[in-house]
């Protein structure tokens, strides 16, 4: 398990992980300027690009569409999803950030366009402690509708003061997030397995398989995560998940929890 901050993007590309990591994945930010071409294109490995700010046109195999998003947290994404040895072209019509995404994959596949109507945003949390822990999980892709990836690839907003990987879990595979807040001040709490770390805007963390990872942002701060994990081979993940023993008496609707005399 590791934490890293990057603090203020730079032009270019601005990287966090990489495959020969713990993480299996290269992943990192690409800044680019209006007007900027940049080319990708990688022999072994798959990729997946989400806009996270900005418009760019991404063009591939003959293909072209326009991603754009001026809200990580009123959006959902558009991304591109392809498999190794595929170039990908994208040109940047404004100021954009791209969120890039790769891993080791054999297995060739048709690519993938995702329009935000074709991501899946579910609430977590509805109703349960008090509203704590409630946010929008989004999910672009994952076993279910890519079971030829290696790769997990979805977003968490936070609502502000509200907890996420909740009740604390644990899963084999690894995992990554990386964090932003609606104001570039905001600060969260992140928990691996008995460590904890501040979260700050462009920070993330890498979850070593086995390791409980729940988190917070403070009162006032809106998070946006995104979550992608990595299938280990023979064990992909399929939203199976191991609970913390001692908190699994929250998951009952009626679970007793303590307010202030008074309060209803």
């Amino acid at each position: 398990m590791r934490f890293g901050r990057l603090g203020k993007l730079s032009h270019g590309y601005n990287a966090m992980t990489t495959r020969e990591s713990d993480m299996l994945m290269d992943i990192g930010y690409q800044v680019m300027a209006e007007g900027e071409i940049v080319a990708f294109e990688d022999a072994l490995q798959e990729t997946a690009f989400v806009i996270l700010q900005g418009a760019a046109e991404i063009s591939w195999g003959g293909k072209k569409e326009v991603m754009h998003r001026s809200s990580l947290f009123d959006e959902n994404p558009y991304a591109l999803h392809v498999p190794h040895g595929t170039q990908v072209v994208i040109k940047a019509q404004k100021p954009s950030e791209i969120l890039v995404q790769k891993t080791p994959n054999e297995r060739g596949f048709a690519p993938v366009f995702y329009r935000p109507e074709d991501v899946q945003a579910d609430i977590f949390g509805a109703g349960l402690w008090q509203g704590t822990a409630e946010r929008t999980v989004r999910t672009i892709f994952d076993y279910d509708n890519a079971p030829y990836s290696n790769m997990v690839n979805g977003e968490v907003i936070n609502t502000p003061g509200c907890w996420s990987g909740y009740i604390p879990h644990k899963h084999p595979q690894p995992e990554v997030y990386t964090y932003k807040f609606d104001r570039p001040q905001g600060f969260g709490a992140a928990f691996i397995g008995d460590n904890a770390f501040k979260i700050t805007h462009n920070s993330w963390s890498e979850i070593t398989g086995g390791y409980m990872h729940p988190q917070v942002t403070a009162p006032g701060y809106a998070m946006w995560y995104s979550w992608m994990i990595r299938h280990l081979d023979g064990d992909p993940w399929k939203k199976t998940r191991t609970d913390l023993e001692e908190h699994v008496w929250l998951l009952d609707p009626e679970a007793d929890i303590w307010q202030p005399k008074g309060r209803k």
